[in-house]
């Protein structure tokens, strides 16, 4: 057919918009928008006609369909919820610590309403935001003081500004770490204004190449712990505590930055050993910064803790303003903080609880889920068996927990088309492909969680939709 005649079955916009299946858009949304994604698919038809791509006639009902379609899509929120089926409990993509249900109660609390962020209730006068998590901050970790900035690089890029802006920073090759999304130490060291000084070679460093560097231009001995990969075999690393040694004879402090920051020995549980905050600032060491979001379980936030009299230098430093948490992180990591004095705090924090969940327990609501699958008349292969799950977060790497996994391999679609229509639902069931299977990680999946993978699933493998 002529491209002239298939342009002339085009409808018009007024036809389209007076259309029923159009009314509870333009009840909602403004008419400009809704008109708007309307001459989009117009004009999306008119070029597929035009390229010949399009050769048959338009229908008015297949184009309202389109303009259905665009309209949901754009109002389907880019940033949305999704099921973790991937077993990698913090997962830096899918936003790292869950929050607890305290958390999200003290978020709703104060993002709806008025609070005294900055307002000292006894006195009436202005307050500082900090001061709603120092003392929190102080009883976990066994520090002086401590404030808290928007994330862990941050949190060090203030440390270093505060402490040693035109000064020599002493640090062990070893350590100049990429910490992800490519920001690496020897970056943000430049941004703080400190000047870098590699001491020893990537496997070994000693406390004498820490002592040779030292001149009087140093202004800080900065260590960096490498919790998001090892080095194994001929290596020799400085204790912390001969650091702090070397640092009080020479008169220079010394930094650590923890980066997952864990406030619980976690050996119990079956974990590798990992120095907590409270265990490095016991052996001396004057400033330490760690993450929020990751085994502390909070928001995201980056968390300096330490001696008063440096504290102090960072609360003036004028970067500590563009980089201060906003009322909601406040609330978030308070209530997380709480929770920590309460006996039951490893259940009620969901990363703690999902890092010490004992597989007997996950395993139970993994046969939940492959039951209610089997019962279910699918076009695909079901297994339930052991697997294993990741910490993630560049926690404790080359660590795998125990866990249970369902494993889908579709008879009518491909692996990866599955997983493809899973991520494209609202919320989103995100999982893993291994061996053309779709693995689906019960450590991860909350139980009010899996009726709703159980719908998705049945949506997508049914055998009478297939």
């Amino acid at each position: 057919m002529p491209a002239e005649k298939l342009l002339r079955s085009i409808p018009k916009v007024d036809e389209i918009l007076k259309a029923p299946e159009l009314q509870d858009y333009l009840g909602r949304f403004r008419r400009e928008i809704v008109t708007k994604k309307v001459r989009e698919v117009l004009e999306e038809l008119r070029l597929a006609i035009v390229s010949g791509e399009r050769q048959k006639p338009l229908e008015l009902r297949e184009v309202i369909f389109l303009a259905q379609e665009k309209i949901d899509k754009f109002f389907l929120p880019p940033y949305r919820r999704v099921i973790n089926g991937t077993g990698v409990v913090l997962h830096t993509n899918l936003g790292r610590a869950l929050l607890a249900p305290e958390a999200v109660e003290a978020l709703q609390k104060v993002s709806g309403s008025y609070g005294n962020l900055e307002l000292d209730l006894k006195t009436g006068k202005r307050g500082s935001r900090y001061d709603h998590l120092v003392e929190y901050l102080r009883e976990l970790t066994g520090a002086e003081d401590a404030l808290v900035v928007n994330n862990n690089a941050s949190a060090v890029i203030l440390a270093l500004s505060s402490m040693a802006s035109g000064k020599e920073v002493i640090v062990s090759r070893g350590q100049l770490v990429e910490i992800g999304g490519a920001f690496r130490i020897p970056d943000i060291m430049e941004r703080s204004g400190a000047i870098l000084k590699e001491v020893g070679t990537t496997n070994k460093t000693r406390l004498t190449d820490y002592e040779k560097a030292i001149s009087d231009n140093t202004g800080l001995l900065l260590g960096v712990h490498t919790s998001n990969y090892k080095i194994i075999g001929f290596t020799e690393t400085v204790e912390i505590a001969d650091l702090v040694r070397l640092g009080r004879e020479k008169g220079v402090p010394v930094m650590w930055d923890l980066g997952s920051g864990s406030l619980l020995d976690l050996t119990p549980y079956g974990l590798p050993y990992e120095p907590t905050v409270q265990e490095v600032l016991a052996k001396g060491v004057d400033v330490i910064t760690f993450s929020g979001d990751k085994l502390l379980g909070g928001p995201q936030a980056g968390i300096i803790a330490g001696k008063k009299e440096f504290i102090a230098r960072m609360k003036k430093n004028p970067l500590t303003r563009a980089i201060r948490i906003d009322k909601m992180t406040v609330a978030a990591l308070q209530a997380t903080l709480m929770l920590y004095f309460e006996k039951d705090f490893l259940t009620k924090i969901p990363v703690l609880r999902m890092l010490t969940e004992k597989p007997e327990i996950i395993k139970k609501r993994a046969q939940k889920l492959y039951r209610k699958l089997l019962r279910t008349n699918l076009s695909a292969e079901i297994i339930l068996e052991k697997g294993k799950s990741e910490i993630g977060g560049g926690a404790f790497p080359g660590t795998y927990l125990s866990s249970w996994v369902i494993k889908i391999k579709p008879k009518n679609l491909s692996t990866e088309k599955l997983a493809s229509l899973l991520r494209l639902e609202n919320p989103a069931l995100l999982g893993r492909i291994e061996e053309e299977q779709l693995i689906i990680d019960l450590r991860t999946v909350l139980e009010e969680e899996i009726n709703y993978c159980l719908e998705l699933l049945v949506k997508y493998l049914a055998g009478d939709r297939l």
